[in-house]
């Protein structure tokens, strides 16, 4: 949803490749505004498209899925869009993206939402909002309450980048592509997405769902 299609973050997760000499990653993506899974499975592009080419990996996402109903939502339809996935010669990803600003303290419920799903399909796991949390400084990440901030798409873009193709964020210049960030700024981002990367496994199991 606009999580996702604001500053562009599958064109950010490409610019990011290239800068670390990546020149194969092709993405495409289908972001609809306030969209849940549910949603794209009833719309019906995401699935056609799942059904139409091969894949390597596809990252889902929704809102923040912090309540328990919410949870067992997001874990049901990556339940249902599992085995199209798999299909396609793909591995499911989770992006866990982040609550609200007025809502921080959903932070810990939103990556148990993301990592359930995720184990629920022995998918990936991408902890953008972990890594939200590890930089720590919201302001810098929000642009509204609840969209990101191009620094924000650009820890995503981080996790995204290392669960698929293996690219360590402290190994990369520091800029971010297209936006003047000073480099000590893009450095902690780096080292906030970095320890997110290590302290979160790659694949989670299951955990105690409410």
């Amino acid at each position: 949803n606009s999580l996702t299609y604001t500053n562009d973050l599958p064109a950010m997760v490409v610019a990011v490749a290239r800068q670390a000499g990546d020149t194969k990653l092709k993405v495409a993506s289908v972001a609809y505004p306030d969209f849940a899974l549910e949603d794209h499975w009833n719309e019906g592009t995401a699935p056609s498209q799942l059904r139409a080419r091969r894949w390597n990996h596809v990252v889902m996402q929704q809102g923040s899925s912090a309540l328990p109903a919410s949870q067992q939502h997001l874990r049901t339809w990556t339940e249902r869009f599992g085995p199209l996935i798999k299909a396609s010669g793909a591995e499911p990803v989770l992006l866990a993206v982040w609550p609200t600003q007025q809502r921080l303290f959903d932070f810990p419920n939103v990556a148990q939402s993301y990592k359930q799903a995720a184990a629920s399909v022995d998918g990936l796991y991408a902890p953008a909002g972990d890594a939200w949390v590890r930089y720590g400084n919201y302001a810098e990440l929000y642009s509204d309450g609840l969209h990101p901030t191009p620094m924000g798409t650009y820890l995503a873009a981080l996790v995204i980048l290392e669960r698929i193709r293996g690219i360590r964020p402290d190994q990369l210049p520091q800029a971010i592509p297209g936006y003047s960030v000073p480099e000590n700024t893009v450095r902690r981002l780096q080292e906030a997405a970095m320890l997110s990367l290590q302290q979160n496994e790659r694949k989670p199991g299951r955990l105690e769902v409410p």
